[in-house]
């Protein structure tokens, strides 16, 4: 892809998305706080309305997946246990000159700097990339403590837990939604790299003989989740497969995406093996097999992990969705084509006058029960349109002075914009069709 092109959709994205109530840099009053991101109104409705979406296909959908919300801290030892202490880290270099912090891997050439173009860089240098912290009244090693890194490793820890609690057997997984925290050396690419995030993941533990099988199952199945409900087809999806996988995975993939700056990884599908659930047992010592009272073995799951970012979900659903377009008058209407399933406003309901706004208000309350509503009174019809345009609303409701005769309303679709004449007592069935697919 051309960077500069590139450089100037993200710039266009970051800017609506402050403008727009989607996204803002954390703490901006003080200079802001980089790595660190807070969601507006439309932003955050956006964001439940994807957490939603995946919970419902990984969790309520099925009968072989349970549901788990852990803390942000754990016991130091499960940090251990994972590797992350020792083994969670970057390389990292510092620019002499200009001051800009690398990380090695990332650089072109990792004798000059991509910043001011010198090459008065420091060595390389391991950077850890737990963030720490203490529990309790003294500030010490005995009390350090770290936020997870990761969700993944609470739902190992908890494995038994839940299984007796949920009288599962294996096959069954366990799926979590929750804020990781990574003190990365140079976060970038708006909400792509951050130092806080949201993990959407489900370790599935099966059998060892059986591993594969599921691991292709949930390849299957991530795949059609993205095509089927956000609409990623081949031109903005790709499956990336690894040749060089950790010395515990038997078998991983990448769902990649075209993100605004570029292709980048979405959602990570591995096949981890037995070595989570022995590290935790060996570090913990406490017996972590699973008894299998039919076929009386003595098993140790094999775990296959999906794990998505929801921020990066996000972020690739914003780079999708913007398009800039000519309509009348030689005008450029800037559209977010968001699927309506998780577009933050799925109706904008728009009197024709202030004077109809009582009437429309009704509707408005009525309707806001079944789908997420705005309702907007403030300018030209044709204001409104554009600022509903700009926040993704696929749908808008137009009460005008002939609805107070005929009992129906016009509704316009943001991407044909087709405008339907629609009665009152079909709206919910003929929104309820289009919202859903």
């Amino acid at each position: 892809m051309d960077n500069n092109k590139d450089a100037v959709l993200m710039d266009k994205i970051v800017s609506l998305a402050k403008r727009r109530g989607f996204i803002f840099q954390s703490s901006e009053i003080y200079g802001g706080i980089n790595g660190f991101w807070d969601y507006g109104p439309y932003g955050v409705r956006m964001k439940r309305a994807i957490e939603q979406l995946w919970w419902r296909e990984m969790v309520e959908t099925r009968d072989n997946v349970e549901g788990l919300d852990s803390t942000i801290i754990c016991h130091p030892q499960v940090w251990k246990a994972s590797g992350h202490l020792d083994q969670f880290s970057d390389l990292m270099c510092d620019c002499r000159d200009c001051k800009a912090r690398h990380r090695v891997d990332m650089m072109e050439d990792p004798k000059i700097c991509s910043n001011c173009g010198g090459g008065n860089l420091t060595e390389p240098r391991e950077f850890n990339l737990m963030m720490k912290t203490f529990v309790g009244p003294v500030f010490d090693d005995e009390h350090t403590a770290y936020l997870r890194a990761e969700t993944c490793q609470p739902i190992f820890v908890d494995f038994h837990n839940v299984r007796v609690a949920s009288r599962q057997k294996l096959p069954f997984g366990i799926a979590q939604i929750g804020k990781a925290f990574r003190n990365e050396v140079n976060p970038r690419n708006f909400i792509f790299r951050s130092r806080e995030f949201t993990q959407m993941e489900m370790e599935f533990f099966c059998d060892e003989a059986e591993g594969m099988k599921w691991f292709e199952y949930w390849k299957e199945q991530r795949i059609r989740y993205y095509r089927e409900k956000l609409g990623f087809g081949d031109d903005f999806m790709r499956v990336y497969e690894h040749e060089k996988l950790a010395h515990y995975a038997r078998a991983a993939i990448d769902l990649e995406v075209r993100f605004p700056f570029g292709w980048g990884e979405l959602e990570g599908i591995h096949h981890r093996g037995t070595w989570d659930m022995s590290r935790h047992q060996e570090f913990s010592g406490k017996e972590q097999h699973y008894i299998d009272h039919d076929g009386q073995r003595k098993i140790m799951p094999t775990v296959i992990e999906t794990s998505v970012g929801l921020d990066r979900t996000f972020l690739a659903l914003l780079g999708k969705a913007y398009a800039e377009e000519p309509v009348e008058n030689e005008e450029i209407r800037t559209v977010l084509r968001f699927p309506a399933v998780i577009a933050p406003v799925q109706l904008g309901v728009l009197p024709l006058s202030k004077k109809l706004s009582g009437q429309a208000g009704e509707l408005y309350h009525k309707l806001n029960r079944y789908f997420r509503c705005e309702f907007d009174e403030t300018g030209s019809i044709g204001k409104r349109y554009r600022r509903q345009d700009e926040i993704g609303t696929p749908f808008c409701l137009t009460f005008d002075f002939d609805s107070l005769e005929d009992n129906a309303v016009t509704i316009r679709d943001r991407d044909s914009m087709r405008q339907d004449r629609v009665p009152v007592a079909e709206l919910r069935d003929y929104l309820e069709s289009r919202i859903d697919g």
